[in-house]
């Protein structure tokens, strides 16, 4: 693990003058990869953050969004932006992503630590959090600005409703290259199986896959409901997303464009993180138009079933961390 780190900040280092582009009237542009559609609100935010920069910098810096993975998926995009390698400035990306860089950003995805919205936002913007994210900068130089959401993570699938955790015994899930993510799957009996989402559509269609999880406003702005007949709102995993910036692009601003950068990054994740609360609500009478067969089993045995995620530690979150999180939990209930 130390050659591997030790790599990595070599890397920052050979690769930091080219991790952000300058156009020939040498507008700073930043480069923002996103694996989901166009049409997810993460992108239109984006785009909301690229326009308000522009505007308020004169065209000093300027922001292009990539959406559906054309810089890669969310893993490769993780990788380069902890690298500097260039490819990508800004990514917006589920936080605990991070998690195989930085063991302790696993811990806003662990499953079902959240009952609702209102608790997922206050501990995205926490102390807890904030350590964690302090220790990505540390090791990679990697800046998170805001925290945008993708909501509560739930499971679709081509076989039937899923009532009980047995019900998910075998089946074959697509996950992202998320450490959490797969080990909450395998908890409740399932047999999880990495895939970039930019493919994911395509290997349920041909049923390459039995299911696949994502938050109700993933499903339905991405068409999933076209290559999958059944949703059971499980809300195992709250998706917390950062939005990142590398280090060589951060420090390329000048310090009051560091100062507006931040301020729109902030707006746009209020405008989108509302807008995923509110989606939530509202699109599943959407699906179930689609012809989704929704249905919203009891949450108590999947909890329970999922319990050794955050016992075992497999992830290798801190204890300092787990203790803090245990302790913000008790005052809160």
């Amino acid at each position: 693990m130390k050659k591997i780190l030790a790599l990595v900040l070599v890397l920052s280092m050979v690769f930091a003058l080219g991790a952000f582009s300058a156009s020939a009237d040498d507008a700073i542009v930043l480069k923002i990869g996103v694996s989901t559609a166009e049409t997810d609100p993460r992108n239109i935010a984006a785009q909301m953050f690229a326009d308000e920069i522009a505007e308020k910098t004169n065209g000093a810096v300027k922001a292009e969004v990539y959406p559906s993975g054309q810089l890669g998926g969310d893993g490769q995009l993780v990788e380069s932006l902890a690298i500097n390698d260039g490819t990508v400035d800004i990514v917006i990306t589920d936080a605990s992503n991070f998690g195989t860089i930085v063991p302790d950003m696993n811990i806003s995805g662990l499953p079902f630590l959240f009952s609702d919205f209102d608790a997922a936002f206050a501990f995205m913007e926490s102390d807890v959090e904030a350590a964690a994210e302090a220790e990505l900068l540390d090791l990679t130089g990697v800046h998170v600005l805001t925290h945008y959401s993708n909501g509560f993570r739930c499971v679709t699938n081509s076989k039937g409703p899923v009532e009980t955790p047995a019900d998910m015994k075998g089946m074959l899930i697509r996950t992202p290259e998320n450490q959490v993510i797969m080990a909450t799957m395998s908890a409740l009996g399932a047999n999880p199986q990495p895939l970039a989402f930019s493919e994911l559509y395509q290997a349920l269609q041909q049923k390459t896959y039995d299911a696949q999880e994502n938050p109700i406003p993933i499903i339905y702005n991405n068409k999933l409901y076209e290559v999958q007949e059944f949703l059971s709102v499980t809300n195992h995993i709250y998706s917390g997303l950062c939005f990142a910036i590398s280090g060589s692009a951060w420090d390329s601003l000048t310090a009051e464009q560091q100062e507006i950068v931040q301020a729109a990054a902030k707006s746009s994740g209020e405008w989108q993180s509302e807008t995923i609360r509110q989606q939530t609500n509202d699109l599943v009478a959407n699906l179930e138009a689609e012809g989704m067969k929704v249905n919203f089993p009891d949450l108590a045995p999947f909890s329970a079933a999922t319990q050794s995620v955050i016992e075992e530690n497999a992830l290798g979150i801190s204890e300092d961390l787990l203790t803090a999180l245990a302790e913000m939990n008790k005052e809160a209930a």
